[in-house]
């Protein structure tokens, strides 16, 4: 399954208002390259699995082989090329996040080599997964730079690799903004980690650095402000809505995948936020439990996962933890839960878990069920 970084939205809107031709040119291309790929199977190269961290970098020359000549592997000394190295130091940070925090090996949890791919295509202003591994595009030069600048990126697309394995959640709806939000989570906490940030040092930005100067704005999407991101004659403003009032009904981008996902990610910075400390311990683990539990299905709603988030909470910390009610408290925030919920209920009554917890309150308007979207929804950036 292809899945960028970049969401289509705002490469048509470049493509409509970027005054330079050339820019316009290049990327038109990348556009009609991400639709080709999106139409193509999930990648069927035969998965490489070793023992520990394994990292193979592949050069495309700019052209659109995959995965190319090998660059650098695990071990080696870093290379001439910059975007080489920044790719090496990338994937090696997000396999260090899920291997020293949650223990897991690889993006498959059982060795996977991480593969990526460099100097895709000329003037590529994407990144993305395809299934079996990481391309990265140099950028068109004049609104993106190189795509390996970012770890948080790196991070992002590599969790992708992981939700497959996983949860395997739907590219569509609600399912694909949780599918879009998980990778922007790990992403970030990739970079937190390596960084040694604790939640309140961190930016909580995805893509920060990709923009070129002169771009008015700061990164594709921020966590912790949704909409905020970026505000530019050529971008367009940052559509991303902070809580279910603005939820975004669309046909456009998968059903709004890379829009509505700024909801589910708010949520997960409302709660490391709210617990302090590093976003990669309590607030990590309830949400690497929730993906990895099995209890998810491919079509699971953003209320299905605020359930099952606190789940996973309750078993980690108990009934009573602070670590439970800031998971709820941050869903009631941004409209996806009401004032209580059954588990809740359960956890403050003392109930014990085979006694069936009491019904939830009356659905409030700010609240609405997941197979029903607001009437007053905008429409995404044209």
């Amino acid at each position: 399954m292809f899945h960028a970084i970049v969401p289509p939205y705002l490469l048509e809107q470049l493509e409509r208002s970027a005054d330079d031709p050339s820019v316009r040119a290049r990327i038109r291309q990348s556009l009609q390259h991400d639709a080709v790929l999106r139409t193509r199977p999930a990648a069927g190269r035969e998965p490489v699995v070793a023992a520990g961290r394994q990292r193979e970098v592949y050069d495309a020359e700019n052209g659109t082989d995959l995965p190319g000549t090998l660059a650098r592997s695990e071990g080696d000394d870093p290379v001439q090329d910059q975007a080489t190295n920044q790719a090496y130091d990338g994937t090696g940070a997000t396999w260090t996040l899920f291997k020293e925090c949650y223990g897991r090996d690889s993006i498959d949890g059982a060795g996977l080599v991480l593969t990526s791919t460099v100097h895709y295509d000329r003037g590529y202003a994407n990144a993305f997964w395809d299934g079996a591994q990481m391309v990265f595009g140099d950028g068109d030069g004049e609104i993106f730079g190189n795509f390996t600048s970012s770890i948080d990126v790196t991070g992002h697309e590599l969790t992708h690799g992981v939700t497959q394995y996983t949860a395997n959640l739907a590219y569509e709806g609600q399912s694909g903004a949780l599918n879009e939000s998980m990778s922007d989570v790990f992403g970030s906490l990739a970079k937190q980690y390596a960084l040694g940030q604790s939640a309140a040092d961190a930016d909580w930005l995805i893509g920060a650095g990709l923009f070129q100067p002169g771009v008015q704005g700061v990164a594709l999407r921020s966590m912790k402000a949704p909409g905020t991101a970026y505000d530019d004659p050529r971008l367009g403003k940052d559509p991303q809505p902070a809580d279910m009032s603005g939820y975004v009904d669309t046909a456009d981008d998968n059903g709004g995948v890379h829009i509505n996902s700024g909801i589910p990610n708010r949520a997960f910075y409302l709660v490391a936020a709210e617990l302090g400390g590093n976003a990669y311990d309590d607030a990590g683990k309830i949400w690497y439990s929730t993906l990895t539990s099995g209890n998810l299905s491919p079509s699971t709603s953003f209320k299905d996962f605020a359930a099952a988030t606190q789940t996973a909470a309750r078993d980690l910390f108990g009934d009573e933890s602070p670590q439970l009610a800031a998971v709820t408290k941050a869903w009631q925030t941004v409209g996806v839960l009401g004032d209580q919920t059954p588990l809740m209920n359960a956890a403050q009554t003392k109930l014990e878990t085979s006694t069936p917890p009491a019904a939830p309150p009356d659905v409030q308007p700010s609240d609405p069920p997941s197979d029903q979207l607001p009437s007053d929804q905008q429409s995404p950036v044209e």
